[in-house]
């Protein structure tokens, strides 16, 4: 067992995350429950791999796959993937895997498509608070994608339903109150999880580098982020921003976090630079 082999089945992965995207949009376009389960039976399949894979490089290496860029999404897109199962087991929002499925699989193209070359191991990049800060925010991302996901799906279906012609998605997706609880649930939850994750990551700081803060950019942007959710949050529970508001705030809040997570480290340095080479 050798890193060859953890690539190989990354590689299966990747297939099974794209077999599962075409099964959801067979289901999108057709409609027929049969489509819908076998994507689900192949995204949970993929993501399986994907732990075996990762698990494969942690025992060979004995590093957590972090090291680049091309780690660094392959496990933004493993958590993506596990919170969507989390999510979709408690509401059942079927029509949501189009949403996780293309953004899973464009996130592993994308892994596919960046060398993943061979980097010096970071010593520092271990312990306690390292993994909860990664783990915790990658979960907060990954259930805010969604929100976001939920968002779009609540745009389409209020302009299908606004229209003379309810057009192509108006039979396809649930109503806009079930798309807007549910979004509201993937946002209190990735808010959740992104406070307690930046928590960690100060915590981590102080032990390496002596101090909480430093004003590194990623620093900066992830604090801005969080303001952002906090704002939308407050929002929703004093102003009744809800449904359409709503929706239009969580598309933007996750365009910031996709800056946050690749413009701040490739296009400003920092502290975090390394997981992006």
């Amino acid at each position: 067992m050798n890193l060859q082999t953890a690539n190989i089945v990354l590689q299966v992965t990747t297939v099974l995350y794209f077999a599962s995207m075409a099964g959801y949009l067979m289901f999108l376009f057709n409609q027929k429950q049969t489509y819908q389960r076998i994507a689900f039976y192949l995204i949970s399949s993929a993501i399986a791999f994907h732990f075996i894979s990762m698990m494969i490089y942690i025992i060979v290496s004995h590093h957590f796959p972090i090291q680049n860029l091309s780690q660094s999404l392959s496990i933004a897109a493993f958590i993506l993937g596990c919170v969507f199962l989390f999510f979709q087991f408690k509401f059942d929002l079927k029509i949501l895997g189009v949403f996780a499925s293309v953004l899973i699989a464009s996130i592993m193209l994308a892994v596919m498509m960046i060398p993943d070359a061979p980097v010096e191991k970071n010593m520092a990049l271990k312990g306690f608070w390292f993994y909860s800060h990664i783990i915790l925010v990658f979960s907060g991302d990954a259930a805010l994608a969604l929100a976001c996901g939920a968002g779009i799906l609540y745009l389409l279906q209020e302009k299908g339903i606004k229209s003379k012609s309810p057009g192509f998605f108006f039979n396809r997706l649930p109503s806009i109150d079930l798309l807007d609880n549910v979004g509201y649930a993937f946002l209190t939850t990735g808010f959740a999880l992104l406070t307690i994750g930046l928590v960690a990551g100060f915590i981590y700081a102080k032990t390496i580098w002596g101090r909480f803060w430093s004003w590194d950019p990623k620093e900066v942007f992830s604090v801005g982020t969080w303001l952002v959710y906090a704002a939308l949050l407050h929002l929703r529970f004093h102003s009744g921003w809800r449904g359409r508001k709503s929706a239009i705030m969580t598309i933007f809040g996750f365009l910031i976090i996709m800056f946050t997570f690749l413009g701040v480290n490739l296009l400003l340095g920092g502290h975090h630079q390394p997981f992006t080479k």
